[in-house]
């Protein structure tokens, strides 16, 4: 007769309830920073990368600033502003440049593998050790992004892939450093959002007025596209990633930010671009990568026929308390102590 398997019961179903409402509001983030390239190439002036980032940060920033009123204290005065060069000060810098050097295509691409440095950073700054799962719904997603945004005309350079990479591992980085500091007590997830944009715009300001300057001219739609870039994919955006960051495990919302470049793929297929079958195929794969990564690893649930010696090698099984095994129905006569009955918690 079969051994039965004993499981654990699920979640509540409040809890997984709220689980899921939590990556929703997480996931519109990534989903809005994937309407940047549109409403850059759309709307804003030519040639100003860097003034669109500031104006992205720093009034962002600095409104989150008066709605609080709350200052960093103490070691946050300093954390806050390393967590604001990851996220914004360094990140928008290293991501315009890539953009600048290399085809849109292969920069997400590059953005893409963000889960997979989360999960290798997270292994040092938190402990986490990932499993297979973790990695090859990581492997997965980029693939998948590669498959729909790379194309035959795909060039690669040497600066523009270190600024891809460098802007990938500035924000896996505050990620992870997110996680591992949480948030002071008393502040909320708009204060801590507050404090890094207007870090990074204030990072963002000599620089851009060194590069760049001002727009010559700034039209309607310009001024509708940089509200846009500070409210949604601004304030709003960072609010809600930072608020996801601290109640999600880190393997969850790191693949979030694969919405971006199939939100940007989508988009432009409102403005007239068409999928191939095999991007076809790769969006499919990273939409299933980004969800796979929401779910625990599947378990392989094995039927044991209850021969002597067989039992479970699950060590998630392992560790959980199990409970006694039903007595032999004939002993043998000789009692072996070092024996495992069908069943029974191995040791």
């Amino acid at each position: 007769m079969d051994a039965l398997t004993h499981r654990s019961p699920g979640p509540p179903r409040g809890s997984s309830a709220r689980r899921a409402a939590t990556v929703a509001l997480t996931a519109l983030a990534p989903l809005s920073w994937g309407t940047t390239y549109a409403v850059t190439t759309e709307l804003l002036p030519p040639g100003h990368p860097l003034f669109a980032g500031l104006l992205r940060a720093l009034p962002a920033g600095l409104l989150a600033l008066a709605i609080t009123r709350v200052l960093p204290r103490g070691d946050w005065w300093w954390k806050a502003a390393v967590l604001g060069v990851l996220n914004i000060g360094a990140l928008f810098p290293l991501l315009f440049l890539a953009a600048e050097r290399l085809p849109g295509g292969v920069a997400a691409t590059l953005g893409a593998a963000q889960p997979l440095l989360v999960a290798g950073l997270a292994t040092v700054a938190l402990g986490d050790r990932p499993g297979a799962w973790r990695w090859v719904c990581g492997v997965a997603g980029v693939v998948g992004v590669g498959l729909v945004v790379l194309g035959p005309q795909a060039r690669l350079d040497a600066v523009g892939v270190l600024a891809g990479l460098g802007g990938t591992a500035a924000m896996a980085g505050g990620v992870v450093l997110t996680k591992r500091w949480g948030r002071p007590a008393g502040v909320g997830p708009l204060t801590l959002a507050g404090w890094q944009l207007a870090v990074g715009g204030l990072l963002l300001l000599p620089l851009t007025l060194a590069v760049e300057g001002v727009p010559e001219r700034i039209d309607a739609g310009a001024v509708g596209g940089y509200l846009w870039l500070g409210s949604m994919g601004g304030l709003i955006a960072y609010t809600l990633w930072f608020r996801g960051i601290g109640r999600l495990p880190v393997g969850a919302t790191a693949p979030l930010v694969l919405l971006s470049p199939l939100v940007a793929t989508v988009i432009g297929l409102f403005l007239g671009e068409s999928l191939r079958p095999l991007q076809a195929l790769g969006f499919a794969l990273a939409l299933a990568a980004l969800l796979a990564a929401q779910f625990p690893a599947p378990r392989l649930v094995r039927l044991r026929s209850g021969f002597r010696g067989t039992g479970s090698t699950d060590p998630e099984r392992v560790a959980a308390p199990q409970p006694a095994a039903a007595p032999a129905v004939s002993p043998p006569a000789t009692p072996e102590p070092d024996a495992v009955l069908p069943g029974a918690q191995p040791r």
